[in-house]
């Protein structure tokens, strides 16, 4: 049995998203939990007034979300009629991210999926803030869903990595399954100067191809230069359908002198990205 978390503030997006996970998964045993946090709709129309949300407020704010998620969750078993999948849904007085770990932690999810943008979107941008402060923080796999992106099959995936990493099984495992279900080529991309890997690489990737069995898997590798270029390039000479990377945890110097691969492009998605984590749950 999956389990699959779904954020959704009910923008257009969000719905949007919702339905790709329906197609993503329309074979697949999953439970779908759709998750709306609600503090920020609380307390920031208030903070610039400097007052307290009252309990009236919380609990209308509440029962509101509750019964727009239930709707969807209605609306959903109305329209795919998919005796594989089961709806639940969460309504949380907490900011997005802390509410998304939470249930993480709480359900033990296999995978969280999301739109890239949410009700205050800037079209200048494909992902917004929540989208990756969700990548960056939470432990667990994330897989947004640019906005407008019609559903196709990942049979081509393309996965960007150095190979210093180390790899989680879990996750790779939830990978191999998707490439099995899909029957997808995964490419992996190392952008390097150098054909000779490290110990520490050649290890890395010997376990990257014994956990991705199930894939047919091909290694290429470019040149250095401008990481989020040379992927976005590559993405477009394979055609691929999804682009997967590892989130690395950096230092606080790091964060400030440099931005992150994840980041840049976080700002111009065209395919869903597949975010993985290095972290042990």
């Amino acid at each position: 049995m999956r389990t699959v978390l779904i954020p959704t503030d009910f923008s257009p997006n969000a719905m949007h998203a919702i339905s790709y996970a329906m197609q993503l998964y329309k074979c697949e045993r999953t439970i779908f939990y759709f998750l709306h946090a609600y503090a920020d709709e609380i307390y920031a129309p208030l903070r610039n007034k400097g007052k307290e949300p009252t309990e009236e407020d919380k609990d209308r704010t509440r029962k509101k979300a509750e019964e727009t998620l239930e709707k969807i969750a209605a609306e959903l078993t109305a329209k795919y009629h998919n005796p594989k999948h089961s709806f639940k849904t969460v309504a949380a007085m907490d900011p997005l991210v802390d509410a998304v770990n939470d249930w993480v932690n709480r359900i033990n999810v296999d995978l969280v999926i999301m739109g890239t943008q949410g009700q205050t979107s800037d079209k200048k941008i494909t992902f917004g803030s929540h989208t990756v402060q969700v990548f960056k923080y939470v432990q667990c796999p994330v897989l947004a869903i640019p906005e407008g992106y019609g559903f196709q099959q990942p049979k081509r995936i393309v996965f960007a990595t150095d190979y210093m990493l180390p790899y989680k099984r879990r996750e790779l495992k939830l990978l191999n399954t998707l490439a099995a279900d899909f029957k997808s080529e995964v490419h992996c991309l190392h952008i390097s100067d150098f054909e000779d890997l490290s110990h520490r690489q050649l290890d890395n990737k010997r376990f990257l191809q014994e956990s991705l069995a199930n894939a047919y898997l091909f290694f290429d590798r470019r040149p250095v230069k401008n990481k989020a270029e040379a992927i976005m390039e590559y993405i477009e000479e394979k055609n691929s359908t999804l682009l997967v990377m590892v989130n690395a945890r950096h230092s606080f110097l790091e964060d400030l002198l440099y931005r992150s691969t994840i980041d840049e492009i976080g700002l111009h998605p065209k395919i869903p990205f597949l975010v993985m984590q290095n972290l042990p749950r």
